[in-house]
């Protein structure tokens, strides 16, 4: 039987065991995005870049953490298919956020959507938001990070509704059943290939719990971060935000509006299959995303 995938696995999370590494990966999950620069590590931890780059690296050729450059700095976030694993062996069991929790968050997004939205319709949000996850996909870990995440998604499209005065940057989003396959692999190739002359959402009828580890593995091959990632609930204003909407197999789930391009990409669902089917899936949606860029312009 072959076991270089389960002995390489066992290599990067035996990595752990290093506290300034685990206390990296602790850094990481509390962050309210999941991820976090090499700057920001070191000044939490009053250690000096290089050393601190050099743990992340370590963890990085592991598998353990994810990097995606972003301009000029470099992101590092953790591997979806070792985020669960991680989780436990740091000792942070999933568990829904508490009041004080939430009313940070919330104190958060006021700040930051300051001059654009109430604290009273920042907090409606974040609230329905932490219910939407809950009920869609459950309980999970990053829970808390996940809602003010999802919860900050959805009061920047509902203030793209408008479209802010000059903006030339078209809004794409990818809906699937489960937002853990298709979607996620479109708006991975289509953040890859057009950095932020693109915003994308992704979202999902029937969320799952999880990005597939197998559609994280074949974008990996093809150099393609996921980075945080994680299935969403369809919510109407990210609908309503979007210039083109693209679903993927999930019927009339999706609301329609006029003003707006509608595509459906008829391709099988990655998740539960071979590897070398899942391969083709992601060639097939990688073809048919360059060819959204060129006629994006």
């Amino acid at each position: 039987m072959h076991t270089g995938g389960a002995d390489a696995a066992a290599g990067g999370l035996a990595l752990i065991a290093d506290p300034t590494r685990a206390r990296m990966l602790s850094l990481i999950l509390a962050n309210p995005d999941g991820r976090t620069t090499v700057t920001a590590l070191a000044d939490e931890l009053g250690l000096r870049q290089p050393t601190v780059s050099h743990h992340a690296k370590a963890l990085l050729d592991e598998g353990v953490l994810v990097r995606e450059p972003e301009g000029r700095r470099a992101w590092y976030s953790i591997a979806p298919d070792r985020l669960d694993r991680v989780t436990e062996l740091l000792g942070a069991p999933a568990a829904a956020p508490d009041e004080a929790a939430i009313e940070r968050v919330v104190d958060d997004l006021a700040a930051r959507f300051a001059g654009t939205f109430g604290r009273e319709t920042v907090e409606r949000y974040v609230r329905e938001s932490r219910d939407l996850l809950a009920e869609r996909s459950g309980v999970s870990t990053r829970f808390t990070s996940r809602a003010a995440g999802f919860a900050a998604e959805r009061l920047a499209a509902l203030a793209a509704q408008g479209g802010a005065p000059g903006s030339t940057t078209p809004e794409v989003l990818f809906v699937c059943v489960q937002n853990a396959g298709r979607s996620q692999m479109a708006a991975a190739i289509l953040r890859h290939l057009a950095g932020d002359r693109v915003h994308v959402r992704t979202a999902g009828s029937e969320p799952a719990d999880a990005v597939s580890p197998a559609v994280v593995g074949v974008l990996d091959e093809i150099g393609v971060p996921v980075g945080g990632a994680y299935p969403k609930p369809l919510t109407d204003e990210v609908v309503r935000a979007a210039d083109v909407v693209i679903t993927m197999g999930c019927g009339d789930a999706c609301p329609v509006y006029p003003g707006k391009r509608y595509e459906d990409w008829e391709l099988d669902d990655p998740v539960g299959r071979p590897l070398t089917e899942v391969r083709g899936i992601r060639d097939d949606i990688d073809r048919r995303v360059r060819e959204l860029i060129a006629s994006l312009g």
